[in-house]
């Protein structure tokens, strides 16, 4: 069904259900639902891109919000994508301009005025700006040749007549690749915190010296980013540099806006496993991350699908478990089914790693009853507020899921929401049979990678859909300054 034939409210929540998605830098996959919503109710629109930029953390859509904006025929809307637009990367900034070009067939003149403002601003700051060409040099040079924009005489000479000044970063990157001294190396890569991507390709030998510095120099999340490549490179295996990556952890990592609450889980698996230690610091950041996105004050089921095809559903089960258990404030009840409940419960501090473990015994396989774990937690009296399914709701065997959720309701005397997060080849078999039933449900399809799922906990903090919506519609457009 087209968006434009649906209600006002499901347009809403198809929007909130596309951010479960990751589209990996292909942004048409998205762009015809955010086209669409910024067509038909471009102030929510609006308010939505404003909100995503603080609460979101997939960066795809972060740039077609921003894209979307600065092609609005709305002039507050094109303000507020002016302003988000300074605050992004080069890398990203460069996409928004592709995306603008190859998606929106245009780059307005306030669009083309937002990247000269963020070119010269940064061309006003050489400190600011070698750091920008030293990590996305690529980028940078992309935005000044693709919008036709006049480089400052000093970004001439670093980024297109390669007769970088001696005070600029580009020069001394050129001192550094030059350097057969592999200690001396390492003093200059320390001495201008030369990223790690770009040390990696210029240095001849990565020595625990050379190590050492690029570990000084790196970010919290560019740690996290480089696991599998420091884990190669024997970084764990050296006790001082082991030591260092430990304290950024503790001291920067949990602080950090900018550190992605799952892709820690991620890196770790990407690099097969790093040190015990250093893994319960990354741990630790994800749940400072999640909780910054607030705290579930409603108590909660999670009722994971184990049916035959549900891998996925049982991999995301074990993720939205830690996630939820870390930010929750109330009950928390987890069961797993097929056409039989099976309680799952984790050991404390109920972490990932204990999840786990508490999922380790459950296998795919199986008929599907939703209604198997329901009608277990009216005999175990858990009494809950909001009900998750993991599922792809083919379910095909009794007691259904809309029967259960009757007994449910008349036994504990308690009506709580439900949410269906889709996973797999997923059909609305469930969903119809709720809505039937006047039970208050929301479907939320999961299509991306597991790092977008933190997405899902504004919905859980929230009493209600419609809440969630007013805080997105109380988020300020952010204005555009006269130059």
């Amino acid at each position: 069904m087209s968006l434009n034939k649906k209600e006002e409210q499901d347009l809403r929540l198809e929007m909130l259900n596309m951010l479960l998605t990751t589209p990996h830098r292909d942004l048409q996959k998205v762009a015809d639902v955010h086209g669409e919503l910024l067509e038909l109710d471009p102030l929510f629109y609006g308010h939505l891109a404003t909100w995503y930029q603080s609460n979101g953390d997939v960066r795809d859509h972060k740039e077609v919000f921003v894209g979307n904006l600065l092609t609005s025929t709305r002039v507050e809307l094109r303000g507020a994508g002016f302003v988000l637009l300074q605050d992004l990367p080069p890398y990203q900034v460069s996409r928004v301009v592709d995306y603008m070009k190859r998606v929106r067939k245009k780059v307005p003149r306030s669009a083309r005025t937002a990247v000269t403002r963020y070119l010269r601003r940064r061309e006003s700051d050489p400190v600011f700006f070698d750091r920008a060409v030293l990590r996305q040099r690529k980028a940078m040079k992309h935005l000044y040749a693709t919008l036709h924009i006049k480089p400052s005489e000093r970004a001439n000479k670093i980024l297109f007549a390669e007769q970088p000044p001696e005070d600029s970063l580009a020069h001394k990157l050129k001192l550094i690749a030059a350097e057969q001294d592999s200690v001396r190396q390492a003093m200059l890569i320390a001495e201008y915190r030369v990223p790690f991507a770009v040390a990696v390709g210029v240095v001849h030998q990565i020595t625990p010296t050379v190590l050492l510095a690029l570990v000084n120099a790196m970010s919290p999340q560019e740690i996290i980013n480089n696991l599998k490549a420091l884990k190669a490179r024997g970084a764990f295996e050296h006790e001082q540099v082991r030591r260092v990556i430990g304290g950024k952890l503790d001291m920067k990592g949990k602080k950090s806006e900018r550190v992605q609450a799952m892709k820690t889980r991620v890196a770790i698996e990407a690099a097969g496993g790093v040190d015990k230690e250093i893994e319960q610091k990354l741990e630790v950041i994800s749940q400072k991350q999640l909780e910054a996105k607030g705290r579930i004050r409603r108590s909660t089921a999670l009722l994971v699908d184990k049916s035959s095809s549900m891998d996925q559903a049982i991999e995301i089960g074990k993720r939205l478990a830690a996630m939820i258990s870390s930010v929750s404030e109330d009950a928390l009840y987890v069961w797993a089914f097929d056409t039989m409940p099976y309680h799952v419960d984790a050991a404390p501090p109920r972490n990932i790693a204990q999840w786990e473990a508490a999922f380790s015994g459950l296998t795919a396989g199986g008929a599907t009853s939703l209604g198997a774990p329901i009608d277990a937690m009216r005999l175990a009296g858990q009494a809950v507020e909001q009900i998750i399914f993991v599922t792809d709701e083919g379910e095909n065997s009794s007691p259904y899921c809309v029967d259960a959720y009757k007994r449910y309701v008349e036994h504990m005397k308690i009506a709580p929401d439900v949410i269906l997060l889709r996973v797999g080849a997923a059909s609305d078999f469930t969903e119809k049979q709720l809505r039937a039933g006047k039970v208050n449900v929301d479907t939320l399809t999961f299509g991306g990678d597991y790092y977008s799922l933190p997405t899902v906990i504004p919905m859980l903090t929230r009493p209600s859909r419609l809440e969630l919506l007013l805080e997105i519609m109380a988020t300020p457009l952010p204005e555009r300054l006269a130059s």
